[in-house]
């Protein structure tokens, strides 16, 4: 991130003040957000960027454990693998990783393949909360194998969700490879499926001001039968992510499939 130059004393000394309070004010709603554009195409798994998730899960709704034994790069992607296989209390394994920075405004994209099998959530989003001593801040894009032809789309603020909505995506997520991305901005967030926007959201009081990590895991449930469907297995399966990417607020795009490259 480029550093603001010398303010030059002048005159205009109200001005000048008026200034440095506004973007006092700015760096104060991203405060700690130290995470810089990046574009990630997994040659290979950079332990220095990204946490791999093992050997806990997120609560009782949560059927399975995470495991860096489900967690692999080969060719060129990402593989997170959701498989019967005894893991701490649970009886199946999951695979889930998350950058060590924390990342404010800008651009966030992925592009990946979802896992099959109802039950499970293949999910690439933002997150801070508790653990990091934070209110509970998503952002989120989530595909749940009861109907991989839709993707959820949501937003928590200080712990508050209920923002859903379901956005088609053509061919079924699970099929295919697709691209994702939000916009996410001080007063607005965008949502784009391939390049297309789904949705949009101005009403601050539904829009994140915390920087969060990025998170892209798959995983399952007995109980949350009537969000993700009810859990059926028969098979090990994957979520496959070809490459991920940020771009800091009023920078310009970074790979040409960006949808930075596209807007108007």
């Amino acid at each position: 991130m480029a550093k603001a130059g010398q303010i030059q004393r002048t005159c205009q000394v109200i001005t000048a003040a008026a200034v440095l309070g506004l973007l006092s004010s700015a760096a104060g709603a991203q405060q700690g957000a130290a995470g810089k554009s990046f574009v990630e195409d997994f040659d290979s798994l950079d332990r220095s960027f990204w946490y791999v998730s093992d050997g806990w899960n997120n609560g009782k709704h949560q059927n399975c454990t995470w495991s860096k034994n489900q967690v692999s790069v080969e060719g060129g992607v990402l593989r997170l693998e959701f498989a019967e296989r005894k893991a701490g209390d649970r009886d199946y394994a999951c695979g889930e990783i998350q950058t060590k920075a924390r990342f404010g405004y800008g651009t966030y994209e992925v592009r990946m393949k979802a896992a099959t099998g109802s039950g499970l959530n293949s999910a690439f989003f933002s997150y801070i909360g508790p653990t990091d001593k934070k209110p509970h801040d998503e952002i989120d894009f989530e595909i749940l194998g009861k109907n991989a032809g839709e993707v959820q789309v949501n937003q928590y603020i200080g712990g508050r969700g209920g923002n859903e909505k379901l956005v088609p995506v053509a061919g079924g997520a699970d099929q295919g490879f697709n691209d994702y991305a939000f916009i996410w901005e001080e007063n607005r967030i965008r949502y784009f499926v391939n390049g297309k926007l789904v949705h949009e959201v101005t009403d601050k009081s539904k829009i994140p001001s915390n920087p969060q990590k990025i998170f892209l895991s798959l995983w399952g449930t007995d109980t949350l039968k009537n969000w993700m469907g009810a859990f059926s297995y028969d098979r090990p399966t994957t979520m496959t992510i070809d490459r991920i990417a940020f771009t800091a607020m009023g920078e310009d795009c970074r790979f040409p499939q960006s949808v930075l490259c596209t807007l108007d």
